[in-house]
């Protein structure tokens, strides 16, 4: 966990509310209007997860690029099926990006002493369009796509 410790310092994380630990490191300054709302175009964080920590089952409402730095990760999400990819350095089966579409379940887990990765969202992330699949949410989820019960702490 030494490194893990180390990047949390370095790039001056903090507790992300769906696991792990997050940086924002860009947000764009040109505008677009999405749903009659001003946003930025684009944002991207630094996300880190420890051994033994997830990104429980949760949605944004922009398109999400992962791209890995150090170390890798298995990522699901859900839209009309499940997807698993696994990320992290390119080889046979492991890519070293994956996009999650807008409004889809997803969450990761580490496949690694940690995994660095980035998020790049667009439109740019906003907290008010972040949802954790919780209570009944939760329930309707895993009923549909079980599999997201591999990613819950």
């Amino acid at each position: 966990m030494a490194r893990a410790d180390e990047l949390i310092n370095l790039l001056d994380m903090e507790k992300h509310p769906e696991g792990g630990w997050y940086a924002e490191v860009y947000r764009s300054p040109v505008k677009v209007l999405r749903n009659g709302r001003e946003r930025g175009a684009v944002s991207a964080i630094y996300f880190l997860l420890p051994r033994g920590e997830v990104s429980r089952p949760h949605r944004v409402l922009s398109d999400e690029i992962w791209h890995v730095y150090e170390g890798e990760l298995e990522l699901v999400w859900a839209d009309k099926e499940l997807h698993r990819v696994r990320l992290g350095r390119v080889r046979e089966g492991v890519k070293a990006f994956a996009v999650v579409p807008a409004g889809a379940w997803q969450a990761a887990r580490p496949l690694s002493e940690h995994v660095l990765v980035g998020c790049t969202v667009s439109p740019a992330f906003e907290w008010d369009e972040f949802e954790l699949a919780e209570g009944k949410t939760l329930e309707e989820l895993l009923k549909r796509f079980p599999e997201f019960g591999e990613f819950l702490q």
